[in-house]
């Protein structure tokens, strides 16, 4: 455990990153990259370009000094780190790089503030942090390894199928190249597709699973990213795959990982609440189709917000499940303006239109879309009083961004 006399120096110190935070991060990432250029690959350049990845590690560190005499608050946010870490693929010797280039920012950053004290406290809070997290991924590891057809870091996959599911989003089927078996994964979980950059480097893109466990494949359904400017690093997967892969080739795939799915272990009489927005649809239909397969008496309410029909995956899919379960009841909501008819409204996701379709309140709630979105429905049930047991989300950004925006 931590000494007495560290946890103070670091609670201490929370103010002032929360006030600096972003500051301490940009230094950050700037000197481990021009110290350390061969970490680079484990990070997603657009993230880095867009601020998104200086936010969310400056909300962490601030998170971890305010809340280090009660680490119990942060286990969700520990378990999500190390899925994530062993997704890409992070070591233990990968540590002592970012421990080392965080302690000197601090100092560099800090100046004056900065005491040796500081720094000491700041050293041993780091290691206490980095050893749990290490302990976590290398369960996460072994596990992923020892399940049947499973493997650990990144394996070859074929692509046997191809199928474009709306004007913007692709499906890719993918089996083992070495015909070996698929391991079972949870439903919301996502994999880590793996390409060579131009410069020779690596970068990796994590996926959402979009079909149920238990199939002969893995599917991934990808959105293809338009970059907002011109010579900046969004959509480059996103575009090799639409672009370039074609039924034959091969990529590289990590072992499917995250915290985000649904336990078909736990039973409950509450109804389940689908919400997505967008391609935020991918795990939430991998959730979908279990859920029918598995609870095909429980009622469900699922809900999939977009611009149009043009770019909304899998409509057919669904409507085709509706007809077949009776326990499933589905809505459609656009934004674009328009006359609509039986189980589709213009408009935003709102409060009174999960209502609407629902008898009550109480249910357990899986949701998945952008920010915006995301905010939405999140504030929605903390206004209802839902219990955090019954609310699940998949959120592709900073997670302070979207508690602190509710």
């Amino acid at each position: 455990m931590l000494a007495e006399k560290t946890v103070q120096i670091v609670k201490s110190t929370a103010p002032i990153l929360q006030e600096h935070g972003e500051t301490l991060t940009r230094h950050f990432y700037k000197r481990m990259f021009k110290h350390n250029p061969e970490v680079a690959p484990f990070f997603n350049p657009a993230h880095q370009t867009a601020g998104k990845q200086q936010r969310a590690l400056a909300g962490a560190i601030a998170a971890y000094a305010a809340n280090i005499d009660n680490l119990e608050v942060l286990g969700g946010a520990v378990e999500l780190i190390a899925q994530k870490h062993a997704s890409l693929m992070i070591k233990p010797e990968h540590y002592p790089i970012v421990g080392e280039n965080l302690l000197a920012s601090i100092r560099e950053v800090l100046g004056d503030g900065a005491t040796d004290e500081i720094i000491s406290a700041w050293a041993e809070a780091y290691g206490f942090l980095a050893d749990i997290l290490i302990g976590r991924e290398k369960q996460i590891y072994e596990e992923n390894a020892k399940k049947p057809g499973g493997w650990e870091g990144f394996k070859n996959f074929r692509i046997t199928r191809k199928e474009k599911e709306s004007s913007n989003i692709t499906s890719f089927y993918l089996v083992a190249a070495d015909g070996a078996p698929l391991p079972a994964f949870k439903p919301g979980q996502y994999i880590t597709v793996r390409v060579a950059m131009p410069d020779g480097q690596t970068t990796m893109r994590n996926y959402s699973l979009s079909d149920q466990p238990g199939q002969e494949h893995f599917r991934i359904s990808v959105k293809r990213e338009v970059p907002p400017e011109a010579n900046t690093p969004a959509g480059f997967v996103s575009n090799w795959l639409h672009d370039r892969i074609e039924v034959g080739d091969t990529v590289e795939i990590a072992p499917p990982c995250g915290e985000f799915f649904l336990d078909v272990t736990e039973k409950h009489d509450r109804p389940l609440v689908l919400l997505a927005a967008g391609v935020g649809i991918t795990p939430i239909m991998s959730i979908l189709l279990t859920a029918l397969d598995t609870m095909p008496e429980r009622d469900i309410v699922f809900i999939h917000a977009c611009l149009n029909e043009q770019v909304q995956a899998f409509k057919a899919t669904v409507d085709a499940l509706e007809k077949k379960h009776p326990k499933l009841k589905v809505h459609y909501r656009y934004s674009d303006a328009g006359t609509r008819t039986g189980n589709a409204s213009t408009g935003f996701v709102t409060a009174e239109l999960i209502e609407s379709l629902l008898p009550g309140r109480d249910a357990d709630y899986y949701f998945c879309g952008p920010q915006p979105f995301m905010v939405s429905i999140y504030h929605d049930l903390l206004k209802w009083g839902i219990p955090a047991s019954q609310v699940r989300f998949e959120f592709f950004g900073p997670r302070q961004e979207l508690e602190r925006a509710a």
